[in-house]
């Protein structure tokens, strides 16, 4: 049997399109390969996050009540407000990006140089206001209690406000004991994690403050977190308590359940560290456009190439925010 081989105008050639398949040059091809090889990649991350969190929702934290604080700031409730300004900050980047390609394709190489300026400046700020964000969500805000299960219980007063530990913690009158190099045991039995007071402190305080109520991060039917009455609250404190927390880290979080904030972590570093390098790259390109390197070679390809990546670096953070803030 033999096969039947389509012909393209030329004899004997079953190619035409040289060496730019679809009017695209070999390295916009690659470009275009790699970004739908990473957007799997995503989607797979933010696939995992929502299959845990529709399996944990009744403990998942609320974006609203974890991603409240703005920079300088300080005791004013703005949820969402931070995240909302990055991705202002990251979208407008992509535009200037636009009209530094438009400018390339045009051979204005002064455009270029100060659309790519301002390119770079609000990669930089994004990368910043991550790194602000992280320390935020690793120190934490009210601090919280974790049972023996696991599970993480928080602190209101009678008018459902919530309480900080050190509000209420008594002082610690034992004092540290200094360690020298005799008691050098001490640097292998020192707890991994320690917090700024301790369960007995917060326990003592709690049933000093007739005040205080226990929250749950689980929910109720109308979706609001459950609150104990004193005597439950006091009963799950003594009988289930074991651990103070204090912010969020790779095992234990504030705000509940620990899987929130291993997915903050992976999936917002994974993309920062996409963001980094997408500044890197504008950078050398940057200063290849100032040099003159595009200007001598006729085309400002490259500038048209790595606008492609900070695109999909923008677009992806969309989905981020949707999915793990908005949702």
């Amino acid at each position: 049997m033999e096969a039947t081989v389509v012909k393209t105008g030329t004899e004997g050639k079953t190619w035409g399109g040289g060496n730019e398949p679809l009017k695209a040059s070999y390295g916009k091809m690659m470009m275009w390969f790699f970004i739908v090889s990473d957007s799997l990649t995503f989607a797979g991350f933010l696939s995992s996050y929502g299959m845990s969190r529709f399996k944990f929702i009744d403990a998942w934290p609320i974006a609203d009540e974890v991603f409240t604080h703005f920079p300088f700031l300080h005791g004013v409730e703005a949820p969402m407000y931070y995240v909302a300004f990055m991705t202002f900050i990251l979208i407008f980047s992509s535009v200037t990006m636009v009209l530094a390609v438009d400018a390339g394709h045009k051979m204005q190489q002064k455009k270029v140089i100060f659309y790519m300026f301002l390119t770079i400046i609000g990669g930089l700020i994004f990368l910043g206001s991550q790194a602000w964000e992280w320390n935020t969500f690793i120190k934490g805000d009210y601090g919280a209690v974790e049972t023996n299960g696991g599970q993480i219980i928080q602190f209101l007063d009678k008018d459902g406000d919530r309480v900080a530990l050190a509000d209420f913690a008594t002082s610690d009158t034992g004092g540290r004991v200094a360690q020298t190099k005799e008691k050098g045991i001490w640097f292998m039995q020192e707890a991994e994690y320690k917090p700024s007071v301790s369960f007995e402190q917060v326990k003592e305080g709690f049933l000093a403050n007739d005040n205080l109520l226990v929250r749950l991060p689980n929910k109720d039917e109308h979706g609001q977190h459950i609150i104990l009455s004193r005597e439950e609250s006091i009963a799950k404190l003594v009988n289930d308590g074991n651990m103070v927390v204090e912010g969020a880290n790779l095992r234990h979080n504030e705000y509940g359940h620990p899987l929130f904030a291993d997915f903050f972590f992976f999936i917002t570093g994974f993309h920062g560290f996409h963001v980094s390098i997408g500044v890197l790259l504008n950078c050398i390109v940057f200063f290849n456009v100032i040099i003159g390197t595009y200007e001598r070679r006729g085309h400002y390809e490259m500038v048209e190439k790595v606008g492609l990546y900070w695109h999909f670096v923008d677009l992806v953070w969309v989905f981020v925010f949707t999915f793990f803030y908005l949702v």
